[in-house]
């Protein structure tokens, strides 16, 4: 046994998968579509600023080359988005939102208050707000 005083309970990253963990429940149970949550932030991009390179896409859901390369290929599959060459530079592919697509994306959008509730329901307003903010400020 050890002296260390170390209380594995109290430890923010312990804490945090926890929570995580318990998000992607809610998320999977109220969000249509069975998407991951990179994925659904990926179609929520698409569909509130439009057509957009893939890079930059992976830059505005915070995710790096090849994982945004995974998202949107199996995005594309399933018929979500398709992807074009950039008629300025064709070497970079641009995605856009299918019709399905942009459907997906308004439902989702349209249960996020519900995964929010679920997932925050135990505090108030207040609280909410206090909990986003000093999240962000640790980014």
């Amino acid at each position: 046994m050890s002296d260390i005083p170390y209380v594995l309970e109290d430890q923010f990253g312990f804490v945090l998968r926890q929570l995580v963990q318990r998000y992607a429940v809610h998320f999977a149970a109220l969000v249509p579509g069975a998407l991951t949550p990179p994925q659904f932030a990926a179609i929520v991009v698409l569909r509130q600023s439009g057509p957009s390179s893939q890079n930059e896409l992976g830059r505005r859901i915070a995710t790096d080359g090849a994982t945004i390369k995974g998202i949107v290929d199996r995005l594309t599959r399933r018929g979500i988005t398709r992807t074009a060459p950039d008629m300025q530079d064709r070497r970079m592919l641009v995605v856009s939102l299918t019709p399905e697509g942009e459907a997906l994306a308004d439902a989702g959008m349209a249960a996020g208050p519900a995964v929010t509730e679920a997932a925050l329901g135990t505090l108030s307003e207040a609280e909410r707000a206090q909990v986003i903010a000093l999240l962000k400020r640790l980014l």
